[in-house]
């Protein structure tokens, strides 16, 4: 931003928040001569065509409050986007721009009229609502740093919770990117040194990173849209698996109506049911993802997921029947008192 364009808003500002301002006050407040206040505001009057009046009352004023100067060309519609944005971030706890975005809005509703920056508040507070679900505890300050060493390519140090097996360890890893999965789950995907492969990283489960001096030359042959576009949900498995899945009639139609993978088939069944063909990286997700429609879907292929979801409700089975034989002795040894 030029230092005449600051100016021109620092002087906007003041005529708006100032009472009384006059050209010696507003001298005084942007530390410039008088002379040059009055040059801006001719300025103002001239190629803004400000409604600009002095008065021994009102000191500089402007006629007509609900004027604006047009230093930034957003419309009603764009700032209300901006607005609604902001408050899908804010939904999503943990989101490291939320605030900044807030903040910039503030800043560019200055140059509305005050009615119409009410009128998008009210519409966005009122009749859009935003559910992120389950939240996370996220460190702004390591995400930052990230993006920091993503942008440099600089090597990072980290500390890492690994949850499926209750530990920590330390990292190297050469940062790629970073991934927002379903907006409260964030991920690094990165190069890691102890692995001697590229994996994911949940970002919340970092506890401690920090840039290296070294940087690193990105990998010629890693594909980021590539690479995305092989994984079913955020698990990167070591192979590609060909899946068919069967759905009944009655959950059907919540397959249909969303695109799970860019390689997806769908062969519709006479009866109403289908069919869901596709080749995916990561069984474990796969396992749960299916599992999660109950008996509304069977595993067709490949033969390993279907063993992992046969397991998976052989133990479930056997879970709900050992709860099932306690409660029985706990009321047969309750009456027997």
């Amino acid at each position: 931003m030029s230092r005449h364009l600051e100016r021109l808003l620092q002087i906007d500002s003041l005529l708006r928040t100032t009472t009384r301002p006059t050209t010696i006050s507003l001298a005084e407040a942007l530390e410039v001569s008088e002379r040059t206040v009055r040059s801006d505001l001719a300025f103002l009057r001239d190629r803004f065509n400000a409604p600009l009046e002095f008065s021994r009352k009102k000191g500089h004023h402007y006629t007509d409050p609900e004027w604006r100067l047009p230093s930034i060309p957003l419309t009603t519609g764009e700032l209300f986007a901006l607005t609604v944005g902001a408050r899908m971030l804010e939904a999503y706890a943990g989101s490291p721009y939320a605030l900044q975005l807030q903040s910039a809005i503030a800043r560019l509703s200055e140059r509305l009229p005050e009615t119409t920056w009410v009128n998008v508040q009210q519409l966005a507070e009122e009749h859009i609502l935003f559910g992120a679900g389950a939240e996370i505890d996220l460190d702004p300050d390591i995400w930052h740093k990230i993006e920091d060493a993503c942008s440099q390519r600089k090597r990072v140090l980290m500390t890492y919770y690994t949850a499926s097996r209750d530990a920590i360890s330390e990292r190297r890893i050469d940062p790629y990117l970073l991934h927002v999965y379903r907006g409260t789950n964030l991920y690094l995907i990165g190069y890691c040194h102890t692995r001697q492969n590229f994996l994911w990283f949940r970002i919340d489960r970092i506890r401690k990173l920090e840039i290296l001096p070294e940087q690193f030359t990105p990998d010629p042959q890693f594909n980021a849209k590539e690479y995305i576009a092989n994984v079913f949900q955020h698990e990167v498995g070591d192979k590609q698996l060909d899946v068919k899945i069967w759905f009944d009639a009655k959950t059907a139609p919540y397959i249909r109506e969303r695109r799970w993978h860019y390689t997806q088939q769908i062969e519709e069944l006479s009866d109403g049911s289908l069919i869901l063909k596709m080749t995916v990286r990561g069984i474990n997700d796969l396992k749960r993802w299916v599992m999660w429609y109950g008996k509304g879907a069977v595993v067709k292929s490949p033969p390993e997921l279907v063993e992992l979801v046969r397991e998976e409700v052989e133990v479930m089975r056997n879970n709900y029947a050992l709860e099932q034989i306690k409660d029985l002795n706990y009321e047969f040894s309750r009456n027997s008192i």
